[in-house]
């Protein structure tokens, strides 16, 4: 039975097209070879915080982040940049009178703008920057299964990678669901891994209501 469904954030709620792309103009390359190397980093397994050391080596994407904040260019988001399903998907699974919650690897700023975007869709929002743990540590997953009102086999992780999704949180005992969107889940998406430790494989959020009903209703 599943009761509870914890969304990640970029990717999976928010198209990061317009952060990557502003990423690309700080460091003075053209967003067509950022994006390139960005996809070559991921399809060799790679953190995709190495693209940034590709272009600049030594970088300090912490450091850049505070930088670009000083220069009146902050990280930001907003309804804009989520997927266009991800507002009647969240209408559908409360109508369904599931518990909501998103937790992904973000800062603190990009925790305040989730909580402006999502303060009345959700549950609870909780970010790595929140908790002093990220994906894809156990640690951060003990975090959410701490706070979500169900046990862990009841709760749903819905996420757009396996590395830093989808195995850890099975591996912390959840449910998962892998959706088909963003550059992790498009070069992971006919991996071995990808097909065969998610619960569910999906290609928009608005399927998930109907599978988890299915799901629940197989399981009673």
């Amino acid at each position: 039975m599943i009761r509870a469904v914890i969304f990640d954030v970029g990717e999976c709620l928010v198209d990061e097209t317009t952060e990557y792309g502003a990423w690309a103009d700080w460091l003075g390359v053209p967003r067509h070879t950022f994006h390139a190397m960005f996809g070559a980093v991921i399809a060799q397994g790679r953190d995709y915080r190495d693209t940034f050391q590709e272009f600049r080596p030594g970088f300090d994407l912490y450091a850049e982040r505070e930088k670009r904040a000083a220069a009146g260019r902050p990280e930001t988001f907003g309804e804009a940049d989520l997927y266009p399903d991800v507002r009647d998907a969240l209408a559908a699974l409360r109508a369904d009178g599931l518990w909501l919650g998103i937790a992904g690897n973000q800062t603190t700023r990009a925790g305040k703008i989730l909580r402006e975007l999502f303060a009345t869709d959700v549950d609870l929002i909780g970010t790595s920057d929140d908790w002093g743990a990220s994906k894809p540590d156990r640690a951060f997953f003990d975090r959410v299964a701490e706070v979500v009102p169900a046990e862990v086999g009841e709760m749903l992780y819905v996420g757009d990678r396996v590395d830093n999704d989808i195995a850890p949180a099975r591996q912390a005992g959840m449910h998962t669901a892998l959706v088909h969107r963003g550059p992790w889940a498009t070069i992971q998406w006919r991996s071995e891994q990808a097909q065969k430790l998610p619960t569910f494989r999906i290609e928009t959020l608005l399927e998930l209501s109907g599978v988890i009903r299915q799901f629940n209703e197989q399981g009673r």
